[in-house]
Order: structure tokens, then sequence, then C-alpha cells
């Protein structure tokens, strides 16, 4: 049987499916059409219904739940691994109502942390995340939230940090922060989505038997070429909550959903305990 996959060119994706994608694993009769796009495109593919299994951001969550379920293993949760808001030079964070910012994608958990940290702002740029970096350096936008390798280089492209939006959730709610986990079709089937869940995490387990090696399906699509950013990389989005969210990644995500309601004015949303796929 085959299945679609989509998840990121990103070295903490392409780590945790190498093995699984490149059969380093058992795949039980599975195969995967697979489909590498930023998590931008993802979410919007999510909310369109079009894959079987994808990685999203946990900010468009609760618009898919209607046609799919959330796995157990695979996502992004951590502390000290949130999103950052950078600009050329020093900006008060009062002025930052006042400022174009871009942000990379109208669905991801950057924008909702970001939105939960300056809720008045209006002046919104959405792009890839891979664009912001120049977008801030040439002055097209004021300052930008960037994620994934840029964490590790806007440093060196003499850009300033202004706030570290993940340190403000974690201040606010106690939580760990939940950034990207993986979906799959509710058509599908309990017993295929136990049996995917269950690959996504011994392909997880193939790769940190063998890590620090990194495979070529990392190198290959990484788009920061050095090695020690990919490890870098790796270490801060994959962890213990990648191979299962546990009691805290649960409940991390539970506060995220009834913060997504609060900011979208959806207080009708029933905020019943996800049935995750274990």
């Amino acid at each position: 049987m085959k299945l679609t996959l989509g998840f990121s060119p990103c070295p903490n994706d392409t780590f945790i499916f190498d093995a699984l994608v490149n059969k380093k694993i058992d795949t039980e009769g599975l195969d995967f059409d697979v489909v590498l796009e930023d998590v931008q495109t993802l979410n919007q593919w999510a909310m369109q219904d079009k894959l079987d299994v994808s990685k999203i951001s946990y900010g468009v969550l609760p618009l898919v739940l209607s046609s799919y379920q959330l796995l157990d293993a695979g996502g992004a949760l951590g502390k000290g691994v949130g999103p950052l808001l950078i600009s050329r030079q020093p900006i008060e964070l009062s002025r930052i109502n006042q400022c174009t910012i871009a942000i990379p994608g109208q669905q991801t958990t950057a924008h909702l942390l970001f939105s939960l940290a300056f809720p008045e702002a209006q002046n919104k740029k959405f792009m890839v995340f891979s664009e912001i970096e120049d977008a801030v350096l040439s002055g097209e936008v004021d300052c930008g939230v960037i994620i994934h390798e840029n964490r590790f280089t806007y440093q060196l492209k003499g850009l300033t940090k202004l706030m570290d939006l993940g340190d403000f959730w974690e201040k606010q709610t106690g939580v760990p922060i939940p950034l990207g986990g993986i979906i799959l079709r509710q058509s599908l089937g309990a017993e295929l989505s136990v049996k995917v869940n269950t690959l996504i995490r011994k392909s997880l387990e193939y790769a940190f038997r063998h890590y620090p090696e990194l495979p070529e399906y990392v190198k290959g699509h990484a788009q920061e070429m050095d090695e020690k950013v990919m490890r870098q990389h790796i270490d801060l989005y994959v962890n213990d909550f990648s191979l299962s969210l546990g009691t805290d990644g649960e409940k991390a995500i539970q506060i995220l959903r009834k913060t997504w309601a609060q900011q979208n004015a959806r207080t009708e949303e029933v905020l019943e305990p996800l049935a995750i796929v274990h």
C-alpha cells in the first residue's frame, strides 16, 4: 500500500523520516510517496485534505481535526526551541506594533506565538521562512520571525535578536512549545494509523542509534550545508517528545489549542482532550 507523505526538507524532519522513506527499517508493506515542502505549504495542503500523512504546524491543528488525527510520534516540541523575533538594528518592543513584520506563514505556530506576545501588531507580511532574513536585511520589512536553521545563522548576517518568542510562551504557560506534529487522514482507519505511528517511531529510533552520523538524505536537503549547523538543528528540535508526546506534550498542545481559540474568537470550540494515535 502506498501513502502520500509530506514533511519539510529541514534536518529535523529528514533525520526523523530518513530510515522510513529509504527503507532502512522494515516498512511492513507500506510505501511512501514523499513530498518535501515548507511548513506553510504543508499547512495549506492539510486544510485542503491533500496528503495522507503530513507534518504541520500545531498552529493549524484546530483547522484540520475534522479530517485528520494527530500521531504521537514524529513531532517537534521542547523548551528553548521557539521562534525568534529579529531585526537589523535594536528596536524597542513597545514599537513593534508600528513595525512591518515578516512571519513564516499565517497558520504557523510561529505566527500564533508572535500574536500571543504582540496581539495588537497588524502590519504582517507572510512569506516562506527561508526568505525572512533577506527581507529584514534589505529593509523590505522592519523585523521578522525566524525558525529552523535561521536560528543559528542570523547573527552571522549581523542581525539582532529582539525577543525569544518561545521563552515568552514558556513563561506565560509553564509548558513546552508545541511547534509541529504529524497528522494522518482519519479515513485510513485505526489499524493503519497505529502502524504508521509505530514506523515513524522506529525510524527515529534508527536515526538516534546512528547519530551523530548524518545520513545523505539529511545533508542533501539541508538549506544550511554546514554539518555543525545541521547537528545543532537536530539537537534542538529532535528529542524525547519526538518519540512520544507524553503527558507534558499533550498538555502543551491542549494549552496551545485554547490559545488559538482565544485569538480567533472561537469561544464555541469544544476543547476536549485529543484522541492521539499511539
